[in-house]
């Protein structure tokens, strides 16, 4: 009982947090020529919290991840081409696509040690590239898929040229996704996950079925990674190869490198910190940028980031 009342405390929505999100929500309006960069900012936010789910929570190692984030892209690229751009049918299709190919992939990453599941991942996401390269018929292969048109969200709200409706958009999908997630980590179910991750044999031992937990929470994370794939591709109204490429797998880690892994705002935090810190170098600096962010993550190992980032995970019941 007392355990029970702990994760439901958990999982409450705190005070600084009733703060936080309609800040976030109204961001477009309040800096209206940086929707676009906070639409972006939104969707790999999003891309990150799903790899946290597997990496920080279960402890599966991933390099694929992109494969359903580029999945969930050409689903509703190809879907909004070919039958209907509405988005938010478009939304639920490539999540379902997604959440499929999670469920099959699942079945490789239950056996083996991190090093044969970050080979097996990275191998289904270079296959999933090679096949939308080749069947150009179909994706348009390296030219991406074009004609992707959306019609107006909700039936009201066109998607227009200065990302404002897609920022909005990608926002609301990112708080409905992050209260979801939230009860699911704070629940009897999230308790077993992190069981399994911190020792397995002995979460097996006393009878936590293993298998099922792996398989669930890795079709789930990739559902959520494909939700991020789509809302790319509808408010960017294009799909390319670039959705498959290693560097958004590579990316998001990196990611969580910064924010940490184990709590769900650390996602959101290095999704944050990551797309700022290209941003602005990348204006500066255009053919260095990546060393100066290299740099940065140098550093922010050797100063220690849990020494920066323990204090908000603790205000937000986590633990980087």
């Amino acid at each position: 009982m007392q355990a029970s009342s702990t994760l439901l405390a958990s999982s409450r929505v705190r005070a600084w947090e009733w703060l936080l999100w309609p800040l976030l929500l109204a961001s477009p309006l309040l800096f209206p020529s940086q929707a676009l960069i906070i639409n972006e900012i939104a969707i790999v936010a999003l891309f990150a919290i799903s790899l946290d789910l597997i990496l920080g929570y279960t402890g599966i190692v991933s390099l694929g991840h992109a494969a359903f984030f580029g999945l969930g892209g050409y689903a509703a690229g190809l879907l909004a081409k070919h039958l209907t751009g509405d988005p938010l049918t478009g939304l639920l299709a490539g999540t379902a696509v997604s959440a499929l190919a999670g469920a099959v992939m699942s079945l490789t990453i239950l056996r083996g040690n991190d090093l044969t599941r970050l080979m097996v991942t990275l191998g289904f996401a270079l296959i999933l590239y090679e096949l939308a390269n080749k069947l150009d018929w179909l994706t348009g292969g390296a030219d991406g898929l074009q004609g992707v048109n959306m019609a107006p969200l909700l039936g009201r709200f066109e998607f227009d040229l200065f990302g404002r409706t897609a920022a909005l958009y990608s926002l609301s999908v990112l708080l409905l996704t992050f209260l979801l997630l939230r009860r699911v980590v704070h629940s009897p179910y999230g308790a077993t996950l992190m069981a399994i991750r911190d020792n397995r044999l002995r979460a097996q031992s006393i009878g936590i079925p293993v298998a099922q937990h792996l398989a669930s929470v890795y079709t789930l994370a990739a559902a959520i990674a494909g939700t991020a794939g789509v809302l790319m591709t509808q408010t960017t109204g294009f799909a390319s190869l670039d959705l498959f490429d290693i560097h958004r797998s590579a990316d998001v880690l990196l990611m969580l490198v910064i924010g940490g892994t184990g709590w769900l705002y650390g996602g959101i935090l290095g999704a944050v910190v990551f797309k700022v810190l290209q941003d602005v170098l990348s204006s500066i600096t255009p053919q260095y940028w990546t060393f100066w962010l290299g740099l940065f993550l140098v550093v922010l190992v050797l100063v220690g980031r849990e020494r920066l980032v323990s204090p908000l995970s603790r205000a937000a019941g986590g633990r980087p």
